[in-house]
């Protein structure tokens, strides 16, 4: 059994690079974060969530590197993005 364990992080962090997909209407994606002194450089495959709360809207994305799995959180009426969790990537039992 493959259990992975996700950390919570909960830090702003800067986007320093975004990525486009969705044809007729695009919809932004992160592809690069710094956080702590590295930048992280995700795949560009992502689940994107919409969470309206009243007037307020937030965006959640869960994304890789490949590596590891990371949950983004935008709030746009701050335009601020939150590192708020981090795990390791399941591995194939061998």
């Amino acid at each position: 059994m493959n259990v992975t364990t996700r950390t919570p992080i909960n830090k702003e962090v800067a986007i320093t690079g975004l990525y486009f997909r969705g044809g007729h209407h695009m919809k932004s994606f992160p592809k690069r974060m710094e956080f702590n002194g590295q930048e992280y450089t995700f795949v560009e495959s992502g689940l994107r969530y919409l969470i309206q709360k009243g007037q307020k809207l937030v965006e959640l994305f869960d994304m890789t590197d490949g590596v590891n799995s990371y949950r983004l959180k935008f709030e746009t009426d701050q335009n601020t993005w939150t590192l708020v969790g981090m795990s390791d990537l399941p591995r194939a039992m061998v």
